[in-house]
């Protein structure tokens, strides 16, 4: 009885040993290098988790397409050969279609009706749309305001960008919306968008002025001008069965924390504007900071929502617009 009692006593303690040392281990991959802010989030959200669970998740960042470009990191965590990943809304849009929405031209009047939105009802329930599809998606991360870059001329009217090849993202309504401004769109992955613009295989391309900075486009290109035509979230998500495998207690931190990583985020890029312009500036780059972007809107907006009610309805349109 007693060796029986010993033996139950020392498993009990293997057991107990053993649920102390256990981790989850995680894989992040993203598309932008180290020097961006999306890796700056990415690397608060580590630190947020591994502390709030004493060591017992820990994540590990992986920048500049090392996991694969977008595409490839959605699959990845859809399938679970990684667990999670932070990508621009528009590259979700051939899962979840309201994700569209979100990137928009001119949807949204200024940062914090985009951060209502976005933290709000309408973004909690575009997130939710992505479980059916193996995905759960955690918070709001920022790309931030996109704005065009080009090799031919300054931009300050409709006029000027007519005729520009521009890369655009895959997302149908950027399509149109540079095809009804008069330029020619193709999409293309970020991680071979340098090299496209450095062989003329695009004029223009338009990112945050944060991602021109870090993936160096102003080494191939002239021209920018502060557009802000569109407000880029990013769209961070873990694959649903590892969510869903961590304990209760656990799920709750990385999604806190995946908000409290959103706003770090935001803050940073919002503190480094005024540098990055300077730096672009700096590095040879000429730049126009205010252009009237009215005749761009008038060109283009009603002609959008038209196509996206048509496709999708009305009801989200008018939330967003709706949304103070």
């Amino acid at each position: 009885m007693k060796v029986s009692r010993l033996l139950i006593a020392c498993l009990m303690a293997s057991i107990g040993t053993a649920a102390l040392a256990a981790k989850f281990n995680l894989k992040l991959g993203h598309a932008v290098n180290a020097t961006d802010g999306q890796h700056a989030a990415a690397v608060k959200l580590a630190e947020l988790v591994k502390q709030r669970t004493n060591g017992d998740v820990e994540i590990t960042v992986y920048p500049s397409n090392q996991l694969g470009n977008d595409a490839a990191m959605i699959n990845g965590t859809r399938g679970g050969t990684i667990d999670i990943v932070s990508s621009g809304a528009s590259n979700f849009n051939g899962i979840v279609a309201n994700t569209a929405a979100l990137e928009l031209p001119f949807v949204f009047r200024n940062a914090q009706h985009a951060y209502n939105v976005l933290d709000g009802s309408i973004g909690t329930a575009i997130l939710e749309e992505l479980s059916p599809h193996s995905l759960k998606g955690l918070a709001y991360w920022e790309n931030g305001w996109r704005a065009f870059t080009n090799n031919k001329r300054p931009i300050r009217t409709p006029d000027d960008v007519k005729g520009l090849k521009i890369r655009s993202t895959g997302n149908p309504y950027h399509i149109q919306a540079f095809k009804l401004l008069g330029m020619n769109p193709s999409p293309m992955p970020i991680a071979e968008l340098y090299t496209a613009l450095e062989t003329g295989t695009f004029d223009a391309q338009e990112h945050p002025i944060n991602v021109t900075w870090s993936s160096k486009f102003y080494e191939v290109q002239k021209h920018l001008t502060v557009s802000n035509h569109v407000y880029s979230p990013l769209i961070l998500a873990m694959n649903k069965a590892k969510f869903d495998s961590l304990p209760a207690n656990f799920q709750a931190i990385m999604v806190e924390s995946a908000r409290e990583a959103a706003k770090y985020q935001r803050d940073l890029n919002a503190g480094n504007a005024s540098k990055v312009v300077a730096d672009l500036k700096k590095s040879g780059m000429q730049v126009i900071e205010v252009v009237d972007m009215a005749p761009f809107q008038k060109l283009t907006s009603d002609a959008i929502a038209k196509s996206f009610g048509e496709k999708n309805g009305t009801v989200l349109l008018k939330a967003i617009e709706g949304t103070k």
